[in-house]
């Protein structure tokens, strides 16, 4: 029998976000529990391979997050003081934060006004004799301009880590993110799969993938675990100092069990993405990011709506405040990094990013997972129409 997470009554509250968990997970984490090996294990090196296997890459590493395989890929470029990143400033602060601890200054770009992903030429604008990599950001499941941008860098010589953490299963011009080059995956909570906390990085390039998986557990030659024994050698050794980044088969077991189920969840997501699409049309005020014109497929990630004050009545707080009045979660992707406090002491007032900050002020995440039902995504239709009527002067229609 499945589990089922999705069946709420009516009044519960819907979430922004649920991971999708049926009993074959519980069944896998459940064995892994019972075998005795827990930490990084055969678990880890299966779902390094089912990724190799889904995404082309020659190479994967799993790590506890992200952020830490950002981390462990810019030190292994080694990214440092004096050195410049280009990274849009739309996308999660872990991205400036692990430039930034490494002594190097990430260099904000602007985004597209209504996909919310960077473009070559903004890339191509920022580039200096010090930018030693480039950090694109495919955006809520939707994949950036990749042949453009990929040109960009590799006229300039300057290694491109793509930022997939919202793109895992996502098609770029008929190959899967991370097919060629860097990138990253993200397998948080509320990622298309996830395994708990957890973080992928994929590469072409062997010896980067060798040099960070030892970086990864401490700069030891070997792991605790490794597909010929079980232990650690004596003659193991310290080849650079190092972290400790490497993934618990408790988590791993998750992520191979949910990679298994991606394209079902993305067919779903795809399907509550088109209801929202078709229901917002003719909402004041709601505008939905634009599907990028390439040749792609989206995973989406997130559905991401800009509330327009002057037409549906109400700011994108009041918005926010509003649904969850109804019982309705929403989420917030992202607050600019370079608005935050520290980037904006680090900058003095000098980066200004138009499109950038007219989409920080008005972005919402409404309610999008795989188990939501029809009656759900019409809920949240019907709380967004009441939100705006709300807000409307009288006699005015939403």
């Amino acid at each position: 029998m499945t589990r089922s997470n999705n069946q709420a009554a009516a009044g519960d509250f819907l979430p922004f976000c649920r991971p999708s968990i049926d009993d074959s997970d519980v069944a896998a984490v459940t064995r892994t529990l019972t075998s005795g090996w827990i930490t990084t294990g055969p678990s880890c090196a299966e779902l390094e391979q089912a990724i190799c296997d889904r995404t082309g890459a020659k190479a994967a590493v799993a790590v506890t997050s992200g952020t830490a395989a950002m981390h462990l890929a810019l030190h292994a470029l080694g990214i440092g003081p004096g050195d410049e990143v280009i990274t849009p400033s739309m996308t999660w602060v872990s991205t400036p934060n692990m430039i930034s601890l490494l002594g190097a200054k990430p260099v904000f770009v602007d985004v597209d006004r209504d996909t919310l992903l960077v473009s070559p030429e903004s890339i191509s604008a920022a580039m200096t004799d010090r930018t030693k990599a480039i950090i694109p950001v495919h955006f809520a499941g939707a994949p950036c301009d990749l042949n453009g941008i990929r040109a960009v860098a590799d006229d300039a010589g300057v290694p491109l880590i793509e930022d997939a953490a919202h793109a895992i299963g996502t098609n770029h011009a008929g190959s899967e993110i991370g097919n060629t080059g860097h990138a990253i995956f993200s397998l948080h909570p509320i990622k298309n799969v996830t395994s708990g906390e957890g973080g992928i990085f994929v590469t072409g390039d062997t010896d980067l993938a060798n040099e960070i998986r030892r970086m990864r557990f401490h700069g030891l030659a070997a792991e605790a675990w490794d597909r010929n024994q079980q232990g650690r050698s004596p003659q193991v050794e310290v080849q650079s100092p190092g972290f400790k980044y490497n993934l618990p088969d408790m988590n791993a077991t998750l992520g191979v069990s949910q990679l298994k189920r991606l394209d079902s969840f993305i067919e779903r997501r795809t399907q509550i993405a088109n209801r929202y699409l078709k229901g917002l049309a003719d909402i004041k005020g709601i505008k939905p990011l634009t599907v990028p014109s390439w040749d792609h497929r989206h995973a989406w990630h997130l559905f991401v709506v800009r509330i327009i004050e002057e037409e549906a009545g109400l700011d994108r707080d009041q918005f926010m405040a509003s649904l969850k009045e109804q019982g309705i979660g929403t989420g917030l992707h992202f607050r600019a990094a370079h608005t935050h406090r520290w980037y904006r002491d680090q900058a003095n007032g000098s980066c200004k990013l138009g499109d950038t900050e007219w989409n920080t002020d008005r972005i919402c995440s409404i309610p999008l997972f795989p188990d939501m039902t029809d009656a759900d995504v019409e809920r949240v239709l019907n709380g967004i129409r009441t939100a705006c009527k709300m807000n409307q002067p009288q006699g005015a229609t939403a």
